[in-house]
């Protein structure tokens, strides 16, 4: 497995509700989630000699991910029946490697509208990482 060279094309489709968002909005810019370890646990007692002492946290936040790109007014309508709407979103990268996570669409955004410039949206994706019965860690897959 190689670098990416370019992030040219990179995909978001959504296989829930509101799936239909993958036809009325195109990537322009695409922000994979991150990974959050939660910080330190401190484990710093009074027979600590000479420094305070931290152990990492157990769980693994999921952080959000984003897509800003180009719009049909119609992704109003579709917008609306997948917000909040917990599901399986996969992210294909240039490579056709993708990510699979559970999650829901929580916000859209749409930017200013510029003459001369092409109209676009900012959509932010949070990770649920539960299925509605499970919980469920993200696949990366070839």
């Amino acid at each position: 497995m190689g670098n990416l060279s370019d992030g040219f094309p990179t995909k978001v489709t959504f296989s829930g509700a509101g799936s239909q968002v993958d036809i009325y909005l195109y990537e322009k810019e695409v922000t994979p989630p991150g990974m959050a370890g939660g910080g330190a646990n401190d484990t710093t007692t009074m027979r600590n000699l000479v420094y305070r002492t931290n152990l990492p946290k157990g769980l693994i936040t999921m952080m959000p991910a984003s897509f800003m790109g180009a719009y049909d007014p119609d992704l109003y309508t579709e917008i609306l029946t997948a917000m909040n709407v917990n599901q399986e979103i996969v992210i294909t990268f240039p490579d056709d490697s993708t990510l699979t996570f559970w999650g829901w669409v929580d916000e859209f955004t749409p930017n200013a509208l510029v003459e001369g410039e092409q109209p676009t949206a900012s959509i932010t994706i949070i990770p649920s990482n539960w299925d509605g019965n499970a919980e469920i860690a993200p696949v990366m897959g070839p």
